[in-house]
């Protein structure tokens, strides 16, 4: 069979990830930078993008061709719609792109480097988004740097009412006037995008350079014009914390950042009620290391876009390019291990997607982070042996009502495997009755189940028959207590009946051939386990062969660095052991 239209030939997953990890160490991806060799592979980079988009969903595309919506965010961006399959999804997204790109065109002056808020994943009908911070006084008038230079880089939320002087007021009334207009569209942009919680991971109030604000954010406008909003202020090290992680031999355990430093004013604030579910002393957070840090942030996140409502997430730090592709990227690859987004797509090629989408095209500055040392992108990906436990999982566990006499758990699964989407007779001797649990979208649970076999010979039949479709699928059990079902999320590829979609400026889907046999996934909590490390193996082998990590002093006993160990390991050179 021939690769699909776009995709690198068969094996060869591992070279499309070296020559992305090469073209993003070499060079600063910038949208409006056209021509050249460099353009050409960056069109190929987006292109597989949209490919990997396209196994799964629907989506339609904001022209950036020259980076005149922003000039460093992808000249190509996705607007996720829906589910790729035959039928109505009912997790469908809402947001028209025409009137998006409207909202985005009108609000994008409100934030940070004109770093708008912009949707990056899709779950259960939910955009998650990213952005920048909200822009200060200075950057609304004028991004060259000379306004803000003499204007004296004031903001919104720079001075007290007391400190303007009598002749500034006018002034002042006319900054108030603008940043009602301006975040009026940013707060117009969010609620169209049904974003209800924002979490802030900035460590600041406001970024401050030399003694001026910079920025601000939603946590500290005076105006309060974000109160309708849930707020969450998450404060988390900047990249230049991740330099101390290099030179610890990139070892994250043990490692604190210090909060006592003179910048660092935003303390951590999460409602109660999106806390009480989680087991987690919030008020322990200044002692937590870098791991158990990260580790209660995206827990966070997973339970918010977890909860039952339907309600957005936006995600920011100062410029959105570091720390926030970080959390965005970990959610991503989260939920996928889950099955319950990107389910079609190996490790390999959700790995491509999210350093090439998430890092590359959205502008994190790998050649300057390198150069300094501030390796927060290798950090990412190292990070996934931390999460592959079930308690990082969004797949809701589901409560054991009942199980017909002489039949498994796996037996019934089979039923439904044999007669999708059927809840009435299966055949002249038994029929079934199942209630599909309100779980995460393509998931498989069930909340009963209730059989009324005609008698043990019915069975035996029915199992004879499986055992010898090719339909049959092969179960592995894990011991489980009696009350439970296993943690099991069930994803269906379907195919595409449509060629094409409602992409803007021409760009077709390249979606589910018509052909293709529909497959089904199975993950639990050993398969999420296996498949976060294959993920993280395939980065580590591919980073070591084209980046690399700077060799870091030896330890006494002379032993290699722990990560350059895990790099041998890695290739193949040496066997694997508990790391």
């Amino acid at each position: 069979m021939a690769a699909a239209r776009g995709c690198p030939p068969a094996g060869c997953g591992d070279r499309a990830l070296a020559e992305l990890l090469l073209e993003f160490s070499r060079a600063q991806y910038r949208a409006k930078d056209g021509g050249g060799a460099a353009a050409a592979k960056v069109d190929r980079i987006e292109r597989r993008c949209l490919e990997l988009f396209g196994r799964d969903y629907r989506y339609s595309v904001i022209s950036n061709a020259h980076g005149e919506v922003c000039a460093h965010y992808p000249r190509h961006i996705v607007l996720l719609e829906r589910d790729a399959g035959a039928g109505r999804d009912p997790f469908e997204s809402t947001v028209q792109v025409g009137k998006l790109q409207d909202l985005i065109n009108r609000s994008k002056m409100a934030r940070c480097r004109g770093r708008f808020v912009c949707p990056v994943i899709l779950y259960k009908g939910k955009h998650i988004c990213r952005s920048a911070t909200l822009a200060g006084w200075g950057e609304l008038y004028g991004r060259t740097g000379y306004n803000y230079i003499f204007s004296g880089g004031s903001d919104d939320a720079w001075a007290d009412a007391e400190d303007i002087s009598e002749e500034d007021s006018a002034l002042r009334n006319a900054d108030s006037q603008l940043f009602d207009k301006v975040r009026g569209h940013d707060i117009k942009l969010l609620r169209y995008l049904s974003v209800r919680y924002i979490c802030d991971l900035m460590v600041e109030n406001k970024k401050v350079k030399f003694g001026l604000n910079v920025t601000s954010s939603e946590k500290v406008d005076k105006a309060q014009r974000y109160a309708d909003f849930t707020l969450l202020s998450i404060p988390y090290p900047g990249c230049e914390f991740f330099k101390d992680y290099k030179d610890r031999d990139y070892t994250a355990e043990g490692l604190i950042f210090n909060w006592k430093q003179d910048y660092v004013d935003a303390p951590l604030s999460i409602p109660v009620s999106l806390t009480q579910s989680l087991n987690i002393d919030w008020s322990e957070y200044q002692s937590w290391d870098l791991v158990q840090q990260t580790q209660n942030y995206l827990k966070l996140l997973i339970s918010i876009i977890n909860s039952d409502d339907d309600s957005g997430l936006l995600v920011h730090c100062i410029s959105g390019w570091d720390r926030t592709p970080l959390f965005i990227s970990l959610l991503r690859l989260s939920l996928w291990a889950d099955g319950l987004i990107h389910a079609s797509l190996e490790p390999s090629e959700i790995l491509y997607l999210t350093v090439a989408y998430d890092w590359f095209l959205f502008g994190h500055m790998l050649v300057d982070r390198l150069s300094k040392g501030e390796e927060i992108f290798f950090f990412c990906f190292n990070f996934l042996k931390h999460i592959t436990s079930e308690e990082f999982s969004a797949v809701k566990p589901q409560r054991r009502k009942s199980l017909p006499p002489g039949f498994t758990l796996e037996e019934i699964c089979m039923l439904k495997q044999r007669d999708r989407g059927s809840t009435t007779s299966l055949s002249s001797d038994f029929s079934l009755g199942m209630e599909s649990s309100p779980g995460a979208a393509g998931s498989f649970t069930y909340e009963a189940v209730e059989l009324m076999p005609a008698g043990a010979q019915a069975q035996a039949a029915w199992r004879k028959g499986c055992a010898s479709s090719p339909q049959a699928v092969l179960w592995s059990r894990a011991q489980q207590s009696e009350d439970r079902l296993p943690s099991v999320g069930m994803v269906e590829v379907k195919s595409s009946s449509s060629s094409s979609s409602t992409h803007s400026d021409n760009f077709l889907r390249i979606g589910s051939s018509p052909l293709e046999v529909p497959r089904s996934r199975l993950v639990s909590a050993s398969d999420r386990e296996s498949r976060l490390e294959e993920v993280r193996s395939s980065f580590l082998a591919s980073y070591s062969r084209t980046i690399g990590l700077k060799a870091v002093p030896p330890s006494p006993s002379g032993a290699i660095g722990g990560l350059l160990e895990q790099f041998v390991r890695g290739v193949g050179l040496r066997g694997s052991s508990t790391l």
